[in-house]
């Protein structure tokens, strides 16, 4: 008789990361949270709090950013990507999160490594308001190598009707903020792997595996202080596809985005990359190249919402501004 472990799966280490994941989703239950880690299914109660409330969802993984980690052994920060990945681009209309759940896939379960990686999941829940109320982890050998990994995951959130950021109030005339970000965090990778062979590297004092894994920013809590105290007219989550795809994502009709490409400091680590062969188009049009969220806004805003990120702590920038007709951006 076979037996499933003999097959490859072990239940009992299933059993083990459960118990040691637990005391990471404990920590990120907020309000709305109606189960625990265990359950059929995650609820979340919404309460009376919204006029008119609209879910809105979005779902991403982290991607060939996980070969880094697995290589460096360093598995407690690519969950932050994830969510990252996730809530900043429900956060692009306006939507607060309320809810996250992960899929984790992997050839043999280490519940140890397992946990490590809900550890960072938890983190970027914890920074990004939300709360990590299930998620499911699959054992698949013969599919997955062993000491391989897969993690994606998904976020829900909550705006009233009324306050969706939707692109339709943007007009001729409206500046560009960019805020920075940490580094490269989740697309292009694929690129990255190819022109980056030993991540043990020294890149200015650090290994480059090392600043390549730095966390994808979450930048949840400073935009929703700002929707409180100004119109957001537009908002674009610098993802794969970097400037040229994500900015007029963020336009309802014709209009171009003129952006400065100098008005902003471009990271070591994107200058590191073109040098090895790509070219500055190609940079913009795959990586954020410093900045991972625009904000579209009254040019009368400017000043001050530059100034509140800076209290915030955040480093921002004034990276160009629309004009109507045409189409896309134009770097200048």
């Amino acid at each position: 008789m076979l037996t499933y472990k003999e097959a490859g799966v072990n239940i009992e280490e299933g059993y083990k990361a459960v118990k040691l994941m637990k005391e990471y989703t404990a920590k990120t239950f907020t309000e709305g949270v109606l189960t625990n880690l265990g359950s059929f299914a995650g609820m979340f109660e919404i309460g009376n709090k919204y006029r008119n409330p609209v879910l809105v969802s979005g779902t991403d993984g982290v991607g060939t950013k996980l070969e880094i980690a697995f290589k460096l052994r360093k598995y407690d920060t690519i969950g932050i990507d994830c969510v990252a990945m996730c809530v900043n681009d429900i956060l692009c209309h306006g939507a607060k999160p309320l809810f996250f759940l992960d899929y984790m896939a992997c050839g043999k379960l280490d519940a140890g490594v397992a946990a490590e990686i809900v550890k960072g999941v938890s983190e970027g829940c914890i920074q990004s308001g939300c709360a990590l109320i299930g998620g499911e982890t699959a054992e698949m050998p013969g599919f997955y190598k062993e000491g391989d990994y897969d993690l994606a995951g998904f976020a829900v959130g909550i705006v009233d009707k009324d306050n969706i950021v939707d692109g339709s109030n943007i007009k001729s005339g409206d500046s560009l903020i960019g805020i920075a970000s940490s580094g490269v965090h989740s697309n292009g990778y694929s690129l990255v792997r190819k022109l980056i062979k030993d991540y043990s590297e020294d890149f200015k004092g650090n290994i480059i595996g090392s600043v390549l894994l730095e966390p994808t920013k979450i930048y949840v809590k400073p935009v929703l202080k700002l929707i409180e105290k100004y119109n957001i007219n537009g908002m674009a989550h610098i993802t794969g596809g970097g400037f040229y795809e994500n900015i007029p994502r963020m336009f309802k009709e014709k209009f171009t985005a003129i952006i400065d490409k100098n008005s902003f400091d471009v990271l070591p680590i994107f200058k590191y990359i073109m040098e090895k062969g790509v070219s500055e188009k190609d940079m913009f049009n795959t990586y954020n190249m410093g900045i991972g969220f625009v904000l579209c806004v009254d040019k009368k805003d400017e000043k001050n919402i530059l100034k509140d990120l800076e209290l915030m702590g955040e480093k921002a920038y004034k990276i160009g501004y629309v004009e109507a007709g045409g189409g896309g951006v134009c770097l200048k």
